[in-house]
């Protein structure tokens, strides 16, 4: 049972909720599945795992009411993002939090959404700057990652602190439990460490939580952001496969023309497509190295490609990594391409698209179809429209409304 000072903690815990519900319905409805948890332990601040709301009791103390709404905005909108469960990747850790919730804060603070937690001299505690308004969270890691590369990554503790505990945040493993009981009132309060599966299980408890959430109080009102997730979640979907695989086959027809059957098909009476053999089936695939793509995903798209091309005699695939440059080029033909599903996608920082275009110059690479396997979020320009034709999957389940300003957009979803 919880102490007074805990029970008071908790009821102005509850009390922020109840006015998120009156206020912020969208909100109130997700802040109000979270169980409340004392975290003295081992959480200085506050903390989500997408099922719990982890407090300490000196930290929410501090604050007044309207940041209390706020911080358990914080939370929600993390959750909502899957900013704790999936979308680091492979980005630098302490870049990643200060990105993320640069991205939620800005939500808030644009939508008024409770009060900024102050510091004792009345600045905001954390992370907030109009220049990132309607800006993600990849886009705000590429921004913060660049100047952390040219300035040192001392310059990131001038630019605030988080508001909650981040330290968790992109770990698999162990059983779904706490490791450890609280001291002070005996409830399993120790840090929480889930399994893969356990993972993916909260995320659709979210995804079902939020579409629940946008149904019955009117997806209207909220930010863009969460408008469009709620928009793709229920909505019908183009297989992503589909429509790659008709791209890289209406440069193949041409490759093929009606011949008269080899010897070794006389036994039927058919008449097959022979290939002509004075074009060649040359595809570039240029994979972002920013943390956009996991492993799994580059598998999956690179296992599509190995499909498509196992009909086919005669092709070349170059294929590449990219961040701010171009590294692990490869060359693919029918007498290697089993070895596509090895290739290792590698871990960059930021993401330069013109670097593709400035390679295939470089190399008097001009290839049929271009495919760059993206999160659609270029630093600067979108590249050379003019050189190639030009296909951009994009992965991106938070900002599905991502079109490049040329060639063609094709939404990756993942099963």
């Amino acid at each position: 049972m919880a102490d007074y000072h805990d029970q008071k903690i908790i009821d102005k815990l509850v009390t922020a909720r109840i006015a998120l519900l009156l206020k912020h319905p969208f909100f109130g409805n997700l802040a109000t599945r979270l169980k409340l948890i004392n975290a003295d332990e081992w959480c200085p601040t506050a903390g989500t795992d997408g099922r719990n709301f982890y407090y300490n009791t000196k930290f929410i103390d501090s604050l007044n009411p309207r940041e209390a709404e706020f911080l358990f905005g914080h939370e929600v909108l993390h959750n909502v993002f899957e900013h704790m469960l999936v979308r680091q990747g492979d980005r630098d850790h302490q870049i990643w939090n200060i990105a993320a919730d640069y991205a939620v804060n800005q939500i808030l603070v644009d939508y008024k959404i409770g009060e900024m937690p102050k510091g004792k001299k009345g600045e905001n505690k954390g992370f907030q700057d109009d220049k990132y308004k309607d800006w993600n969270a990849e886009r705000i890691y590429d921004d913060i990652y660049k100047q952390a590369k040219k300035n040192g990554k001392k310059m990131l503790e001038k630019m605030g602190e988080l508001l909650d505990d981040h330290q968790e945040w992109g770990k698999g493993g162990g059983q779904g439990q706490q490791k450890s009981k609280d001291k002070k009132n005996g409830s399993g309060s120790g840090r929480p460490v889930y399994t893969k599966e356990e993972l993916k299980k909260i995320r659709d408890e979210v995804k079902e939580a939020m579409i629940s959430a946008a149904q019955s109080t009117g997806a209207g009102n909220l930010p863009g952001a969460i408008q469009r997730m709620v928009k793709e979640l229920t909505e019908p979907k183009m297989d992503w496969r589909e429509i790659i695989q008709q791209q890289i086959m209406s440069t193949i027809k041409s490759d093929y023309t009606w011949m008269r059957p080899s010897r070794k098909s006389w036994h039927t009476s058919a008449i097959l497509p022979g290939q002509n053999n004075d074009e060649m089936i040359d595809v570039c695939l240029a994979l972002d190295a920013s943390g956009s793509i996991s492993d799994k995903q580059c598998k999956e798209f690179l296992t599509e490609v190995k499909n498509i091309m196992d009909q086919y005699k005669d092709f070349r695939i170059h294929l590449w990594s990219f961040d701010t440059k171009v590294f692990n080029p490869k060359v693919f033909t029918p007498d290697n391409m089993d070895e596509i599903l090895d290739y290792e996608l590698g871990a960059g920082g930021g993401t330069e698209f013109e670097c593709n275009w400035e390679y295939m110059k470089d190399e008097g690479i001009e290839p049929k179809k271009f495919i760059m396997f993206t999160d659609g979020w270029p630093f600067n320009t979108w590249g050379d429209e003019h050189y190639c034709d030009t296909i951009f999957l994009i992965n991106n389940p938070y900002e599905r409304d991502i079109e490049a300003p040329w060639g063609l957009t094709v939404h990756y979803d993942e099963d």
